[in-house]
């Protein structure tokens, strides 16, 4: 921590309580554009780490049969040795995304942690692992569909969305629990901070870490 500078969040990645059910895949969603930020989000530094792999130790922590990263064949994470799924159709966002984990993974469930979460906790989403059934974490009026739980079986609704141009991934949400495929999950205000994303250069101010300039290039 530099001199003089504070924060209230603990990023020490540990081991969690083991799984209930371990036969789970967890795919890390880094394929946005990062548009605002002016960068790959993925190479932001957090606690003098790159934030790609910050996040693939927090699922890792997990110990998920599959791991897979939804993203850029040629990201900055190519050297993980871990398998890379490139969406079929490129910038449809997070939903085509989840769609092509759920038809490459040979698990029931998908477990899915988007690249900028920083204050997730392996803890926490050792919790929704935990549940009977594939959950979504929920605030009073909206869901959190980005560090959830998804089924297999929720495939074919993916893709009709994607079909339909309809990419919104709260509409996805609903539609699945309106077929009993997932259900929601209240956020505790304990839990509050692992949901505080980072989108623009302006979040970065609660993190520690030095990070390059913008890129004034096409993001």
């Amino acid at each position: 921590m530099r001199k003089g500078a504070t924060s209230d969040i603990v990023f020490t990645v540990r081991d969690p309580e083991p799984i209930a059910n371990p036969n789970f895949a967890a795919v890390l969603l880094a394929g946005g554009r990062s548009t605002r930020m002016g960068r790959d989000k993925a190479t932001l530094i957090i606690d003098g780490q790159p934030l790609w792999e910050r996040q693939l130790a927090t699922l890792r922590a997990l110990g998920p049969r599959e791991l897979f990263i939804s993203g850029r064949r040629d990201g900055p994470y190519a050297g993980a040795g871990v398998e890379i799924i490139e969406d079929s159709v490129p910038d449809l966002g997070p939903l085509a995304g989840i769609a092509a984990v759920l038809r490459r993974s040979e698990c029931p469930h998908v477990l899915v942690l988007a690249i900028d979460l920083p204050g997730m906790t392996a803890d926490f989403l050792a919790t929704l692992l935990h549940e009977e059934c594939p959950i979504v974490p929920r605030h009073a009026r909206f869901f959190e569909p980005l560090a959830a739980v998804y089924p297999k079986s929720a495939l074919p609704i993916a893709e009709a969305l994607l079909r339909e141009d309809e990419r919104s991934m709260q509409r996805f949400v609903s539609r699945l629990i309106g077929a009993r495929l997932t259900r929601p999950f209240a956020i505790a205000p304990a839990h509050g901070r692992c949901f505080e994303n980072i989108n623009a250069p302006g979040d970065l101010s609660k993190y520690e870490g030095p990070n390059p300039p913008r890129s004034r290039g096409k993001d």
